[in-house]
C-alpha cells in the first residue's frame, strides 16, 4: 500500500522531470535544407599533365617487412612414445576404420571386431590414465 507522502513524492518527481514536450501547434514544418553540391569530377582531381594517376614504381626502394622476416627453423617433428602413439591410433583410427568398413558394407569377423573395440577402449583408457592430475597454475595454459 502506498502512503500519501510517497504519492506526493512521485507526483513531484513526475512534474519536475525535464522539459515538457512541445505539441504541434498547426504551423507548417520548416523546409528541408538544400542538397549538398555534387563531388568534383575525377578528371579535376588528377594532376595536370597526367592522363591518370602517376604510375607506381616496379621495385620499392625498401623491401617490405614480410620480405625481411625469416622464421626460425621449427626443428624435427617430435614423435610420441610408441605406447602413446598406439593409444592414439586406437582412439582415433579404430572408429574411422569401423566407419569406413560400414560405408563399404564390409563386416569384420566377430573376433577381429572385438579386437578393434578393445583397442579403442584401451586407447581411451590409457590416454585418460596418463593425463596430468592437476594443471599448472602458473601459466594458465599458455605455452610459447
Amino acid at each position: 500500500m502506498n502512503r500519501p507522502d510517497e504519492d506526493e513524492a512521485w507526483r513531484a518527481i513526475v512534474e519536475n522531470f525535464g522539459e515538457r514536450a512541445a505539441l504541434d501547434d498547426g504551423s507548417p514544418p520548416p523546409e528541408p535544407a538544400p542538397p549538398p553540391p555534387p563531388p568534383p569530377d575525377v578528371e579535376e582531381l588528377v594532376a595536370p599533365g597526367y592522363a591518370e594517376a602517376p604510375p607506381e614504381p616496379d621495385e620499392p626502394d625498401e623491401p617490405l617487412l614480410a620480405d625481411r622476416f625469416v622464421p626460425p627453423d621449427p626443428g624435427p617433428l617430435v614423435m610420441p612414445p610408441p605406447v602413446r602413439l598406439t593409444a592414439w591410433i586406437g582412439l582415433l583410427g579404430m572408429p574411422a576404420l569401423l566407419l569406413l568398413l560400414g560405408v563399404l558394407r564390409f563386416s569384420l569377423p566377430q573376433p577381429l571386431a572385438l579386437v578393434v573395440l578393445a583397442w579403442f577402449a584401451w586407447g581411451f583408457g590409457y590416454l585418460v590414465w596418463r593425463m596430468p592430475r592437476r594443471p599448472d597454475d602458473w601459466d594458465n595454459g599458455a605455452q610459447v
